[in-house]
């Protein structure tokens, strides 16, 4: 099966190497010191440390496996301003409404309630390749929408 790429900005690539380092540096160890603790104080059977331990490791480990892909897989983006793009900061205005303001990230970056909407979202979506001017139409799950491209950054 081939493997999706994930888009990243240079400044969410960041954010995952960091987050990566110190979850291999700290919290792997950190866990695992926790689980030594517990197992040495009161074997592992009824043991609310240990378990809650074991949870913790699993979380990292999973954490770890889900960024190491994300970080194989990744293609950096630099955007310009001339076209919509990942890692554009863009401006629409919704026909006969509110004025919006979106960065657009790939997946593993997308964060709606800051404004970082995914390229693979519908508005993500309809914004690609879009230049000042432009208008798309954006089928939500509430309505369709229509937006026009005000400024790219």
């Amino acid at each position: 099966m081939p493997r999706k790429e994930e888009y990243l900005t240079p400044e969410g690539l960041k954010r995952l190497q960091d987050e990566m380092r110190d979850l291999r540096d700290e919290r792997r160890p950190e866990v695992a010191a926790r689980i030594n603790t517990a197992t040495q104080s009161g074997g592992t059977v009824d043991n609310a440390e240990y378990d809650e331990a074991k949870s913790a490791q699993a979380f990292v480990e999973g954490r770890i496996r889900e960024l190491e892909n994300i970080l194989a897989n990744a293609v950096v983006a630099e955007h310009t301003a001339d076209a919509v793009g990942i890692g554009s900061r863009v401006t629409v205005k919704e026909l006969g409404g509110k004025t919006q303001r979106y960065v657009v990230v790939g997946s593993a970056e997308a964060s709606p309630l800051q404004g970082k909407i995914s390229n693979e979202s519908p508005v993500g979506q309809a914004l690609l390749g879009k230049a000042v001017g432009d208008e798309v139409e954006v089928a939500t799950p509430a309505r369709v929408i229509r937006l026009r491209v005000t400024r790219i950054e």
